[in-house]
């Protein structure tokens, strides 16, 4: 794979895994502009390894608390770090349920239309600024209980639908139920591990069934995708409690335009 290939990849990943504007809109982008091939199997696995790492060092001490929680609620002991163990193992479910559903069933693979996720992708974030501009801002993370967390979970099962956006649709969520901006966008990292770390497992597994092994330029990807995303990650936190998101909405609208004029072009 060209070098230039892996940078702008890592890049792309990196950037929007995390910022609420469509990591799907953006990969399709690619190829019509670039004409490069895909990627590999190898090369996805990577950039989610490179993604969850990227959490993982950020959020490290939440991550932490909620291994300490996690310990003590084996001893049955229920602090509050377990509770919130428990409320994201809780939502993850949804997206588990719903991602066996469309693996299965093939629908995803008839879902993956540049038009959809261009529709999704303004209609979303339509929605993200109507829950950033008129949700209160009261609740912190520690106020979360399992009936929002629920809620948030299922939004992260609509993200399996191209063009959603797995951090735009929880913060969307999270801010309609009146979660500050930072604690929504923390909570919606935090209940981003497992599923990352499912997804990446996923395509691991697919990887293996094809016999594909680690190149170089793949783990050159982590390590670029682990760097972009660290920045994202970073970004995002001090820009969405000083602005809020409506910037973002305003991008996934431009985004969801181009491709409109990309796919009837």
């Amino acid at each position: 794979m060209p070098i230039e290939q892996i940078f702008v990849l890592a890049l792309i990943q990196g950037i929007t895994e995390f910022l609420p504007i469509s990591s799907s809109g953006h990969l399709i982008l690619i190829p019509h502009v670039t004409g490069w091939a895909d990627q590999g199997l190898a090369t996805d696995v990577m950039v989610h390894v490179g993604s969850l790492c990227a959490i993982l060092v950020y959020f490290w001490r939440d991550v932490v608390r909620l291994a300490k929680g996690t310990l003590q609620l084996a001893r049955l002991n229920v602090t509050d770090d377990g509770r919130l163990a428990l409320m994201i193992a809780a939502a993850t479910v949804p997206a588990i349920a719903f991602g066996l559903v469309l693996r299965t069933s093939g629908i995803l693979d008839q879902m993956r239309l540049t038009e959809l996720i261009a529709w999704n992708a303004i209609i979303f974030g339509l929605l993200m600024a109507a829950a950033d501009i008129l949700g209160p801002r009261l609740k912190t993370i520690g106020d979360m209980r399992f009936g929002p967390a629920l809620l948030i979970g299922f939004a992260q099962a609509l993200a399996l639908v191209p063009g959603t956006s797995r951090s735009g649709v929880t913060m969307t969520v999270a801010r309609a139920l009146g979660f500050r901006r930072a604690d929504a966008a923390r909570f919606s990292f935090l209940l981003g591990i497992p599923a990352i770390a499912g997804a990446g497992i996923l395509t691991a597994l697919d990887a293996a069934e094809q016999g594909t092994s680690i190149a170089a330029d793949a783990w050159l990807a982590a390590g670029l995708t682990f760097l972009s995303s660290l920045a994202a990650i970073a970004f995002l936190m001090s820009l969405v409690s000083r602005i809020g998101l409506v910037p973002f909405v305003v991008y996934r609208v431009i985004l969801g335009v181009v491709l409109l004029v990309v796919v009837n072009g």
